[in-house]
């Protein structure tokens, strides 16, 4: 694969570190592959944008899947994956991810991370939307993600891995070779260095996390604003599935004109009996699905929607009291207290909730090994699209997918290492080619473009709805290229700007495909094509940045990725 030679405008390095391996992101996937490839005797080195656990994996409540349970087996697994990914899984990627899952998580125990588990000793198992059989290993309740985080933190610290924090990821380096050089980064003020700098690296993983704050509501902090895949883009690795974005169904509802990260209420409350009722106590799901409550989410967030539609409602709700306190209190106390410092007590009344921008089911098309289309550059966790999930993750198959394919990720940079001795190797990054440069947006345009993409992209779309969204986006974009190209102007190069162009890279890739798929799959609701079109459309659309910023975009032949070369 080419690379486009498009950089972000920024300053140049003002210093430079080298490491055989350059982990970006810290949540369960980045620090899954750096303690991995740590254990394999290579310098690695973990750049994330936070602090090491403020990543996206510190707020998932549910849990993490794996056949653990006694009956279950990965076959079963792999079934309610495949019927969650509505015809566009990959099925080898899954039958890796459901196989190798279980003992991945028992490598995560052994790693320090605690479990919630019965009065036996044995784990506690609970179900989610979409599994026929309870696999959810959760921990402190409705803490998972918290503890996993904590638990690689932990681990990183005390192995002594060498981290940057505050730091944003700019751009790939790459050699004369177009192989991967490494990254650079911008600290932002708090780390051990300061300004731009660069990781000369021959390895560099991409572990980024996903970008809901490319819609106006999302259950995604801050920092995920697509920085991985617009990267990846722009060093002319391929993007899949864009336009299968997860709308997560019970959000609480903090009011129609809500911005930025709200509260998830996760799916487990419903797998541990609540409903979902209208404001007359209906509950709607029952007769939509086998599963009701429990339907994929694609499924129950278009029933929500359609319910709130039918009575021009801007919110259903989420009937939980007959819990009682002590259950709340024990298995749910994150959700309770988010509840209550709201305005809302669970125990006593129903939940207003509405769907909200969650998770990308595709991102960087990656091969079983998570290898990309750029020798030397992998991705794993939501920035990856390992084709596991198809057109709709199934619940709590996301943490499993970071792990399990951190794990692989590492293996392969160390029998690389292995077999031509880059451990020697220091890489030579070509220089900043200077042109052609990406333009920067002004920081307001993160807000015009979250609008644009809610009003246009979110849970119902049309081709009204994207087209205007697709000139909305166009516009932005050529109001900043004409303003570099007419008198050299760009926005000041900061976090603003920068997060500003990456989310409107982003945010035109996804609307480009959701306007080419003309059928309704998975988490790709379009109401002027309202059936699942198999014949021609039981495949991927997969998008490259071209040199002068066009998207170059095709579909493969099969549900199945053809391989990476």
């Amino acid at each position: 694969m080419t690379s486009t030679g498009i950089r972000l405008h920024a300053p140049a390095p003002g210093w430079a570190i080298s490491a055989d391996v350059v982990v970006v992101g810290s949540g369960v996937a980045g620090l899954t592959a750096a303690l991995r490839c740590e254990a394999a005797g290579l310098t690695t080195v973990v750049v994330t944008k936070a602090r090491l656990d403020d990543g996206s994996t510190r707020w998932a409540q549910g849990g993490i899947a794996a056949a653990l349970g006694e009956g279950d087996t990965p076959e079963q697994h792999l079934a309610d994956t495949l019927v969650a990914g509505a015809g566009l899984c990959d099925e080898e990627a899954v039958r890796i991810l459901v196989t190798e899952g279980p003992d991945a998580v028992r490598r995560l125990i052994d790693t320090g991370a605690h479990f919630d588990e019965s009065s036996e000793g044995e784990l506690e198992l609970t179900r989610e939307g979409g599994h026929h059989r309870r696999r959810i290993a959760h921990a402190g309740g409705d803490a998972t993600g918290a503890e996993i985080s904590r638990a690689l933190v932990e681990a990183v610290r005390a192995r002594g891995l060498r981290t940057i924090e505050n730091a944003l990821v700019l751009d790939l380096l790459t050699d004369a070779e177009g192989r991967t050089a490494g990254v650079t980064l911008h600290v932002m003020g708090e780390g051990q260095h300061d300004g731009v700098g660069a990781v000369h690296a021959p390895a560099v993983v991409l572990a980024t996390g996903g970008m809901g704050q490319v819609f106006s509501a999302t259950t995604n902090p801050s920092v995920s604003t697509g920085d991985g895949v617009a990267l990846a883009l722009r060093a002319g690795a391929e993007i899949s599935d864009l336009e299968f974005v997860q709308f997560h169904p019970t959000v609480l509802f903090l009011g129609a004109d809500a911005e930025g990260q709200q509260p998830l209420v996760s799916e487990a409350v419903r797998g541990e009996g609540a409903h979902l009722v209208d404001a007359d106590g209906v509950r709607f799901m029952v007769g939509q699905h086998e599963l009701a409550e429990l339907a994929p989410r694609d499924i129950v967030a278009k029933g929500i929607t359609r319910r709130m539609q039918e009575q021009d409602a801007e919110h259903m709700f989420l009937d939980a009291r007959h819990f009682g306190a002590a259950m709340w209190e024990h298995r749910f106390p994150t959700i309770l207290a988010a509840c209550r410092a709201n305005g809302i007590d669970p125990v006593t009344e129903p939940v207003p909730i509405a769907p909200a921008a969650h998770y990308a089911s595709g991102g960087v098309r990656t091969d079983a090994r998570g290898r990309t289309t750029v020798p030397g550059l992998y991705a794993c966790g939501e920035v990856a699209c390992t084709g596991v999930h198809g057109a709709n993750r199934l619940a709590s198959n996301s943490l499993l997918e970071g792990l399990v394919y951190a794990e692989r990720i590492a293996a392969d940079i160390a029998a690389a290492h292995a077999d031509s001795g880059l451990h020697a190797r220091v890489p030579a990054p070509v220089p900043d080619p200077g042109e052609p440069a990406h333009p920067l947006l002004a920081p307001e345009a993160r807000f015009a473009i979250q609008r644009i993409m809610t009003e246009g992209a979110g849970v119902l779309r049309s081709e009204q709805s994207l087209a205007k969204a697709a000139d909305q986006l166009q516009k932005l974009h050529a109001e900043a290229r004409d303003a570099l190209q007419e008198n050299g102007k760009t926005a000041e190069p900061g976090v603003d700007t920068w997060e500003a162009t990456n989310l409107l890279c982003v945010a035109r890739v996804l609307v480009t495909a959701a306007r080419l798929r003309e059928e309704t799959r998975g988490c790709h609701w379009r109401e002027d094509r309202a059936e699942r079109d198999d014949t021609d459309w039981r495949r991927h659309i997969v998008v490259r940045l071209n040199p002068d910023r066009s998207l170059a975009v095709r579909t493969t032949d099969t549900a199945d990725f053809p391989p990476i070369r």
